[in-house]
């Protein structure tokens, strides 16, 4: 069979190379284009010494006055603000379009003595003096974001400084910072994100400096020509711009990638004759010397981004992939019957265990690896696939031991182990709690970043993205349950990772050095470090790792209903955990692909920063490749697999919470609950809970969130941990009693919230946090109680007998 095989292999080269070329992108051609729009003049009789924007309006000042731009933007107000004569001269203002502060010294030279903050008080300007600097700074500049004001200068002894301040402090207070080397003036800052860049003059020409909490001062390489100076402003989570002279040039408006540390010029963004410049809305507000000496010039520049619509083939694809979601859905509906709680909620027991553990998988790899992963990896390495590594050591503990003791049970929620073990109270406190963390921190993020793919490519609003989103879920997840979820689950990977993997051969495709090219770029900016063995808890180390996989995986997987059910739904102990084989299999590949992705979209913008559009976050840099860069048919493949990533956890979270609603809180508490009844109330739920998800989702998309991915960590460890622990009571002790659990969980909960508002450890930390603290609150409270008296035989790991059988409860008929 070797010709045929050979052809093959021959005509999906020849294929894939001219699906590439198709549409392979001008690479040469901005994404972004710039609008100029002329501001009123200003006659003045003095010196332009300040421009910013404060709260969007533009304000410019001479020594002694300042001037507003009206609301309608017609025409300059004399303020009658006055300035604080004591405090000195003023020598410049700094803002970021919202915050605006002003630096002033002595009469006589360059020092910066005091600074004070310019804001609107009941629609008039005033200004609030700022603590007294520790050191005069000469040739200073100054940079601001949403929460530090920064000030680089020389101090009198020749040292270059930076001071730092945090305004909205109780009581602020500058901190002293160390300084960057050579000591040469800045010529700009700016502040982007957590970090401070800095250009200073440099023996070949202007370098620009960056500088964190963490990593102090790096050279992050030559400026194209020379900085106008302060003509610096930080625009979207990972771009700054600047006014930059070249060869003797104009100066136009550049941009700096603070990711990928490449430059890229702005069409048509001329600057002649620019003496003064301020961030302004999406872009930049500058000042040239008008007709005669008295008379100043404005005009907004202002960065926009056209729509990259989706074409015909493109929806094709997309239209057909949910009509075959929809129709599996219909399939299974008209197929099953509807009176039968095992049917629906763990699909009779019946999945094969290559089957769940795809699905397991699927549940577990949603939008947030599709879109956020690629995202983190793209902004910083490899270091969070170091979770992937270690959780499949996790997972064969698990596979032996946990999941096979909690199937013999034929249990429908995982929640029902907590009231065999310890009371019916801790089965429901812990549900609940489990509802709220699967629809706050898990089912609004996956249906938000999918979203946000959505708006960046077809121009959808995200609210529209997201409720259109949430409907198809809806639909199909109460029309079919449990099997819907597990075979759509199934296609939902192979569309995924099809276009995952695609995305990543059409980079390495686009390169003239091919794979090596792609290799030594990576390499050189140390994008895929994988293992970070620091003891640093503010950082993501492979300790913390460790730590995080044995309390949330090892110690706790039962927590999880989610991807619990799936191992429910399997045929027998045995089955159920070669389910968690199967995930653990596909788990490492899957994790190498996703960050991969990442990595190849660093080198990508690394050689085409033109490409990239300074006002989408870096959430939707994925989403944007996949709507700019890639041929017709295959973006629509891609946004397919986003929309296969997000569905598959969202009707798995959907059927997830509609189980437990109905089997921990319905056929508790209603009066004669019947299987037929006990279906139809969890379809009810489905939609209520898919609901839920569509307006927490739509809130997020009222924040501009830098990483959703943090974020899904952050609050799956605030909400999700103290009930987890809850779980390694029962299953690894004798001695935890129900009273001693109550106190572990809301001791955990309450404390987490501690550490959290404190800002003490890295977000990763929590869930681990909260966790150990519910077990360890809770054994130890636990001895203050009288200890269980129930035979625990089959429900600890500690058995009595070599089978630990526990004879099955009677399926639901």
């Amino acid at each position: 069979m070797p010709q045929p095989l050979s052809t093959m292999r021959a005509f999906l080269a020849a294929a894939f190379l001219l699906l590439c070329c198709l549409t392979l992108p001008a690479t040469a051609a901005s994404l972004s284009s710039v609008k100029t729009t002329s501001l009123p003049a200003l006659a003045v009789d003095q010196p332009l010494i300040g421009l910013v924007a404060v709260e969007g309006r533009p304000i410019a000042f001479t020594a002694d006055r300042a001037w507003v731009l009206d609301a309608e933007g017609k025409k300059w107000e004399l303020s009658p603000w006055q300035p604080d004569v004591a405090a000195g001269m003023l020598k410049s203002a700094v803002g970021n379009g919202q915050l605006a502060f002003l630096l002033r010294g002595p009469a006589e030279g360059t020092g910066t003595a005091s600074v004070e903050q310019i804001a609107f008080v009941n629609g008039r300007l005033s200004s609030k003096q700022l603590p007294v600097l520790p050191l005069a700074l000469n040739e200073a500049r100054a940079a601001v974001n949403a929460d530090n004001l920064y000030l680089a200068g020389i101090d009198a002894t020749g040292k270059a400084t930076l001071l730092s301040l945090l305004p909205g402090a109780a009581k602020p207070e500058w901190q002293l910072q160390s300084g960057w080397p050579g000591n040469s003036p800045p010529t700009s800052l700016v502040a982007q994100t957590s970090a401070v860049f800095a250009t200073v003059p440099g023996a070949s020409g202007e370098r620009i400096l960056r500088w964190s909490a963490d990593k102090g001062w790096q050279d992050k390489g030559a400026v194209p020509g020379a900085v106008v100076p302060g003509s610096a402003r930080a625009i979207g989570q990972a771009h700054v711009i600047y006014l930059v002279a070249s060869s003797g040039a104009a100066p136009q408006m550049m941009t700096f990638h603070t990711i990928t540390g490449s430059w890229a010029t702005l069409p048509d963004s001329s600057a002649t004759g620019v003496f003064a410049a301020a961030a302004f809305d999406n872009g930049v507000l500058w000042a040239r010397a008008g007709a005669d000496s008295k008379r100043i010039d404005f005009e907004s520049t202002q960065i926009e981004s056209g729509k990259l619509l989706l074409r015909w083939l493109d929806w094709i694809v997309i239209v057909v992939y949910l009509g075959a979601m929809l129709g599996m859905g219909f399939y299974f509906y008209i197929r099953e019957k509807r009176n039968s709680t095992s049917d629906f909620f763990v699909g009779g027991r019946s999945i094969p265990f290559w089957a769940a553990g795809v699905s397991l998988y699927a549940a577990n790899t949603s939008s947030i690896s599709f879109i956020a992963i690629p995202a983190k990896a793209f902004e910083t390495n490899w270091q969070y696939l170091t979770n992937n590594l270690v959780a499949v050591l996790g997972l064969m503990f698990v596979a032996v031991w946990i999941v096979p003791l909690l199937r013999r049970l034929n249990l429908m929620s995982v929640f029902s182990y907590l009231e065999t073990r310890f009371h019916p109270t801790i089965r429901m406190l812990a549900s609940a709690l489990c509802i709220i963390m699967q629809i706050g921190s898990r089912m609004s993020v996956v249906l938000f970043l999918p979203a946000l793919a959505i708006a960046t490519i077809t121009g959808i609003r995200v609210e529209w993205s997201i409720l259109m989103m949430g409907g198809f879920t809806i639909i199909y997840t109460a029309m079919g349950g449990m099997k819907a979820v597990i075979w759509t689950d199934f296609v939902q990977v192979i569309v995924k990772m099809g276009g995952a993997i695609f995305a990543i051969l059409f980079i390495i495709w686009t390169l003239k050095g091919g794979f090596g090219e792609f290799h030594q770029i990576a390499q050189a900016a140390d994008k895929t470090k994988l293992l970070d063995f620091s003891f640093d808890l503010t950082k993501a180390t492979v300790w913390g790792f460790i730590f995080l996989v044995l309390f949330d995986v090892v110690l706790t997987f039962p927590k999880d209903q989610v991807l619990m059910q799936r191992t429910l739904s399997t045929k027998s102990d045995k089955e159920a955990g070669r389910s968690i084989w199967a995930f653990a299999l596909i788990m490492i590949p899957g994790g190498f692909i996703f960050y991969s992705i990442g990595t190849a979209l660093f080198v990508y913008y690394k050689n085409n920063p033109e490409r990239m559009n300074p006002l989408l976050p870096i959430d939707a840099t994925f989403p944007l490749f996949i709507a700019a860069e890639l041929p017709m048919g295959v973006t629509g493949l891609i946004i397919a697999g986003i929309f296969a990533a997000a569905m598959a956890t969202l009707s798995s979270i959907m059927n997830s919470v509609a189980t437990l609603a109905s089997v921990d809180f319905y056929e508790k508490l209603a009066k004669n609950p019947t299987p037929k009844k006990s279906v139809l109330f969890a379809e009810i739920a489905t939609v209520a809970t898919g609901l839920l998800g569509i307006g927490v989702a739509l809130l997020l998309s009222r924040f501009d969130i830098h990483s959703l991915f943090d974020v899904s960590i952050e609050l799956a460890g605030l909400l999700g941990g103290g009930f987890a622990g809850a779980y390694t009571l029962g299953m690894f002790t004798r001695r935890a009693n129900s009273a001693g659990v109550a106190i572990g969980v809301a001791s955990s909960i309450g404390l987490t919230l501690l550490a959290w508002s404190m800002d003490l450890v890295h977000p990763y930390f929590y869930l681990a946090i909260s966790i150990m603290l519910c077990i360890v609150i809770g054994y130890l409270a636990s001895l203050l109680f009288p200890a269980p008296t129930r035979d625990l035989d089959g429900l600890t790991i500690w058995v009595k007998s070599d089978s630990n059988y526990v004879k099955p409860e009677p399926a639901r008929q």
